[in-house]
């Protein structure tokens, strides 16, 4: 299985939790920046175990401060042979610790990154469907929409072909519309991730998450879309190779 979406660097011990992913069967973690200390941090990371990948990006709650101002410091670290792709980056009007205009601004120059590195794009975007829609319009790129919880996004999702990464709160008890989103995916469109430490799958919640806990998201999406949880792990392990061209 891979974890297409974690953040190690989160983690209270980045080491052990890629130990217990491997003992849960979870060969492989794409471990994401959302600056560049934190870029910086999932590069060191992947450097030190194999089968951990780096997504470097700013996310878009930093859009506002100066970190927004580092996109040389990004493009750099990106020519690292363990970055495979440009991210977390995207839209969000839930949180809004950033303005609007600041938070596009910000997501079109990293679009514009990726695009010139030829990079996949991962993308955050709550409660900002057409938004991130009409940024991503002009995109020709791999794009990834991580964490997925918008279901107003998915039939423009489908159209374009972008991968969908569902998260533990596809467990939660009252997320019907993203079991019901996660039926709707191509199986060749879909990826599973934890978000670690966020957003623990049910049978842990309350807890910190970890990559080990992808095996809960995998068995309910499994369970979904009625077929066999280690068929649908080996598939979606397929296409994490397939949209960040891990070896």
């Amino acid at each position: 299985m891979t974890d297409s979406h974690a953040h190690l660097d989160g983690c209270e011990d980045a080491d052990a939790a890629v130990a217990h992913a491997r003992q849960a069967g979870v060969g492989r973690i794409v471990t994401i920046g959302t600056g560049i200390d934190s870029s910086r941090a999932a590069l060191a990371l992947a450097a030190r175990h194999d089968g951990v990948y780096a997504v470097l990006g700013i996310d878009p709650h930093q859009a506002s401060s100066s970190e927004a101002d580092r996109i040389d410091e990004l493009r750099e670290l990106l020519a690292n042979s363990t970055a495979v792709a440009v991210g977390e980056t995207g839209l969000d009007n839930y949180r809004e610790h950033a303005t609007a205009a600041d938070q596009r601004r910000l997501f079109d120059e990293q679009l514009e990154l990726a695009d010139a590195l030829d990079l996949p794009v991962v993308i955050h975007s709550r409660e900002a469907d057409d938004d991130t829609a009409a940024a991503l319009a002009g995109f020709d790129g791999t794009v990834v929409l991580h964490c997925f919880s918008s279901p107003g996004l998915l039939p423009t999702a489908l159209e374009r072909g972008y991968y969908v990464s569902f998260a533990g709160n596809v467990t939660f008890p009252k997320a019907d519309d993203l079991r019901q989103a996660a039926r709707d995916v191509p199986v060749d469109r879909l990826l599973v991730e934890t978000d670690s430490p966020y957003l623990s799958p049910q049978p842990v919640r309350g807890r910190p998450n970890e990559p080990a806990n992808l095996v809960h998201t995998v068995a309910a999406l499994a369970e979904v879309r009625g077929v066999d949880a280690a068929a649908l792990a080996a598939e979606t392990d397929e296409n994490a190779s397939r949209a960040f061209r891990l070896p």
